[in-house]
């Protein structure tokens, strides 16, 4: 009997929000010129040409929910094909190729368990929302994960995910196989990329020049191993197929449009159906794709980006932020919930316009709420929004808080304080700049509190709904918390 030998090619299609949080625009780039930011470029140079060869039909992939909503409006001509190229799949199989992706792209086992538990029931509603069916896998942001967080995922139904080979707790890893990872309660399916291939795609253009000679590398690849049925996943920064590396979206549309021999083409979901994991297996706790020095490129700073002195005190003004303010929010909905993050799990629904912000307070309450109630927990929400995007982890991916990235993930911390001044009354304003003056740019005199301070004054002159008739709420009490 015939060994079956196949590959499944993974995109990451993912932007960092790079909207003003008061207008929910994105200024002007002029980096990205001739385009106006960096989203309509690589838009562009890989979204849009990927979607018209029809690559989204023939790939495994996840897209970052707050990318798909700036699509939705800027070309939602190119978001129908790719899911209508996804939907496809789901209709014939009974399985997406779509995998769902975390709401904002952040590192979830530096999050609290509530955090985490929003940022993935917010991207997996997301994906239903846009695609019309349950994602049965999720991609998790840098593929960073520990074992809290795999439980999280098996608890919520999620089915599988990627990681790195250098993730799983054992040498000799056949990555080739599915393994299970199983919790105290629930497993899930473990995918492991091929490493070698994967890194070529990523930092080879020559390797993906011709791509007939790349199959033939996929071919010995699979080749390899044993007499069981083997799969072969390559899994990329999606941008490499035409952003990163010109006209590689034609070699991804010629590599997947053609099959050679018994060299067959597949998707996660699908090849989990017929092709169940027979091993379990043990991870590397607080590891990632991206950096071997565990979690600490966001946390702390570590080698891979010399001169990072700055990013241990930014996450801490940010992580601490973070704590008072779910201190306060708790506080105040404790009132009237006795869950109260469970309207912040809900509250994706009021993002994704399903349902009104009252008729899901009443859902969860039992009780119609007062205008100045609602008011407030309206204001309470938006702040724990911000704060959800304050934590994108590209803040601190890089070298320098001279860049973009992390003054925009302080203007969002700024706007959430700002909101939660309107819906408490307490300064958060004060401390957060005198921690936030810590960070500093390696290469010129910009530190974090400038630019927190300057947003604040800009958020408290712009005309936010309810603002005119707001009278502020009752103050309550900043509580310790333990950090």
């Amino acid at each position: 009997m015939t060994t079956l030998q196949a590959f499944c090619i993974h995109g990451h299609f993912y932007q960092p929000p790079r909207e003003d949080p008061i207008t929910g625009e994105i200024p002007e780039e002029s980096g990205a010129a001739p385009f106006r930011n960096w989203n309509e470029r690589i838009h562009a140079h890989c979204y849009r040409p990927n979607a018209e060869l029809g690559n989204f039909g023939r790939i495994s992939f996840d897209f970052g929910p707050t990318l798909l909503n700036w699509m939705s409006s800027c070309d939602p001509i190119t978001l129908a094909k790719i899911v209508s190229q996804e939907r496809w799949h789901y209709r014939l199989r009974g399985v997406g190729n779509g995998l769902a992706q975390p709401y904002f792209h952040v590192i979830l086992p530096l999050l609290p368990w509530h955090d985490r538990k929003t940022q993935i029931l917010w991207g997996l509603r997301a994906f239903e929302h846009r695609f019309g069916h349950p994602a049965s896998g999720i991609w998790l942001p840098e593929t960073a994960v520990d074992e809290d967080t795999l439980a999280l995922c098996a608890e919520l139904g999620i089915q599988f995910t990627i990681l790195a080979p250098w993730q799983a707790a054992e040498p000799g890893l056949d990555v080739t196989q599915p393994y299970w990872w199983e919790g105290s309660e629930k497993r899930l399916a473990l995918f492991f990329y091929h490493s070698d291939l994967s890194t070529r795609v990523s930092f080879d253009p020559a390797s993906t020049s011709n791509a007939d000679r790349f199959r033939t590398l996929v071919m010995e690849a699979a080749a390899c191993g044993g007499g069981h049925e083997r799969l072969i996943l390559i899994a990329s920064d999606g941008e490499v197929y035409g952003h990163h590396q010109p006209f590689r979206d034609h070699f991804l549309a010629h590599l997947t449009e053609t099959q050679a021999g018994l060299l067959k083409r597949t998707y996660l979901g699908e090849w989990l159906k017929d092709h169940p994991p027979r091993h379990k297996i043990a991870i590397q706790s607080a590891t990632s794709w991206s950096c071997g020095h565990h979690l600490a490129r966001w946390s702390q700073g570590c080698d891979c980006t010399p001169q990072s002195e700055w990013k241990a005190p930014f996450w801490e003004a940010l992580h601490r932020l973070g704590e008072q303010l779910d201190g306060l929010y708790v506080q105040v909905l404790g009132r009237y919930l006795h869950h109260p993050w469970g309207l912040v799990w809900r509250y994706i629904d009021v993002l994704l316009g399903r349902i009104s912000l009252s008729d899901l307070f009443f859902q969860l309450s039992g009780e119609i709420p007062k205008e100045r109630v609602i008011r407030q927990v309206d204001y309470l929400l938006r702040a724990q929004l911000n704060k959800q995007r304050m934590y994108t982890s590209c803040g601190w991916f890089f070298e320098d808080f001279g860049r973009p990235e992390p003054q925009i993930n302080v203007r969002y911390a700024a706007q959430a304080v700002w909101w939660n001044t309107l819906a408490t009354g307490v300064d958060l304003y004060t401390e957060t700049a005198n921690a936030l003056a810590r960070v500093r740019s390696n290469t010129t005199s910009l530190n974090a509190a400038d630019v927190f301070t300057t947003h604040y004054a800009y958020a408290a002159q712009a005309p936010f709904p309810f603002v005119e008739f707001y009278q502020p709420a009752r103050p309550v009490t900043v509580r310790p918390t333990n950090h």
